[in-house]
């Protein structure tokens, strides 16, 4: 009985279009199902974990008054017979994305590997260690800073006003924040794997720098649910940070790659230096079991003008 054998891999990571969809399709599946896996766990704690994200909220005491040194508050409120269980749903889920960072970070990073050189591959363990804290950081700030946030989207009503704040609407507006925040705080990652692989170098990372800063601050403008500019900031300051620590990272391996390689910093049109110095050859040795023929003895002068008389 014979047996099928799968083909061999291209040690390059060279593949098919059809090979391609596959891999992405069988990363997307993996990612998904421990996404599933852990909202099915949360669903267990969802109250606790919904306690956890109005906690930000200023929320109206007993008797309907704000808290005590704030000016304003708000009511949580449920519209709705099925509200209850689409808001577990999204907490549920919200937490389940949340848990399974790194497993999707390692999902999306096996989808990239092959593509690369062996030595580059090494890469996989920092870009997990550092990618999934870098993600975690993100939604704590953005849990954070939704407490001012909320305050002051509260601010702009009426004295006397009470605000009525749907939970969906609420959560709606966290999940996004701990999504977004989160997301953007990995640019810096990416940008340092593309300077570890070769493909950005830290002096045009560093050039880039006007555009970078205008970029992440539209990005920040766009990406916060919220309109004010608190959130904006709380979103743009750090990666500003981020973007020039990754850039001082990639200026720091190219000097150490310069070091290693002098012509690594030549560009594609620029020839390298050649050694074009000649090493004196020593005396060459008779070779064994050969016999030496002797040259022809030189053609007398009268033999040569015969000769040339005959032509």
């Amino acid at each position: 009985m014979s047996k099928t054998t799968k083909a061999a891999k291209d040690p390059e990571g060279r593949m098919a279009l059809a090979d391609h969809l596959r891999e992405l399709r069988n990363r997307i599946v993996k990612a998904l199902l421990a996404i599933i896996l852990f909202t099915i766990v949360a669903m267990f704690y969802h109250k606790r974990l919904l306690d956890f994200l109005i906690a930000p909220l200023p929320a109206c005491g007993p008797d309907g008054k704000p808290p005590s040194g704030l000016d304003h508050c708000a009511q949580i409120s449920n519209i709705g017979l099925t509200t209850p269980f689409t808001v577990m749903l999204k907490v549920s889920l919200t937490a389940g994305v949340v848990a399974a960072t790194p497993v999707w970070l390692y999902q999306l990073w096996k989808f990239v590997a092959p593509g690369l050189h062996q030595h580059e591959r090494r890469y996989s363990v920092t870009f997990l260690t550092v990618g999934t804290p870098l993600f975690l950081a993100g939604a704590v700030l953005a849990y954070v800073v939704m407490p001012v946030t909320a305050q002051m989207l509260i601010s702009f009503i009426a004295d006397g006003v009470t605000s009525i704040v749907p939970v969906e609407d609420y959560l709606d507006l966290i999940t996004r924040m701990v999504l977004v925040f989160g997301a953007g705080f990995e640019l810096p990652l990416f940008l340092v794997m593309l300077n570890l692989v070769g493909v950005l170098t830290g002096k045009r990372l560093l050039g880039w720098w006007r555009a970078m800063v205008m970029g992440i601050t539209v990005f920040a403008a766009f990406a916060t649910p919220s309109a004010d500019p608190l959130s904006m900031l709380a979103l743009a300051a750090p990666i500003w940070a981020l973007y020039f620590l990754a850039v001082g990272i990639s200026l720091m391996n190219d000097k150490r790659k310069a070091a290693r390689n002098p012509d690594a910093g030549l560009s594609d049109e620029e020839a390298s230096a050649v050694d074009l110095s000649v090493e004196a050859v020593g005396d060459a040795e008779a070779v064994g079991g050969v016999e030496t023929v002797e040259a022809p003895a030189p053609i007398p002068a009268a033999r040569r003008d015969q000769i040339d008389d005959i032509t």
